[in-house]
């Protein structure tokens, strides 16, 4: 569970942690595994966190999201305290809700265009 783990560096060898899961609740957990260094690319849709000590204090934290074709920075937050992963929660939540949502919504589409003939 990231809150576990977020008020320390990140492992080495590893190039970030994957989103997994996040609750629907604002307490609830944000599950994470660890994404090898050499781990190409994210799949499409799928959250990447960075995090690594601030020069002054805290965290500088960093999130991707899987595109088809790149990774583009979802969101930066500098120099955050410890308990950072509840300032970035409800960013994180929105988007895989955004990320859902676009899937479905495509999902249809295709199913739409094949039932046309298209």
């Amino acid at each position: 569970m990231l809150p576990t783990v977020a008020a320390r560096p990140m492992p080495h060898g590893v190039h970030g942690a994957l989103l997994q899961r996040i609750s629907a609740r604002p307490d609830g957990p944000l599950d994470i595994t660890w994404l090898a260094a050499e781990t190409s690319r994210l799949p499409l849709g799928r959250i990447r966190l960075r995090w690594e000590p601030a020069s002054r204090s805290g965290w500088d934290v960093t999130t991707f999201l899987g595109l088809t074709t790149a990774e583009v920075l979802l969101g930066s937050w500098p120099a955050v305290p410890d308990d950072w992963p509840h300032l970035i929660r409800p960013t994180l939540y929105e988007m895989t809700g955004l990320c859902a949502a676009l899937a479905f919504a495509t999902d249809a589409l295709d199913l739409s265009n094949r039932l046309a003939g298209v």
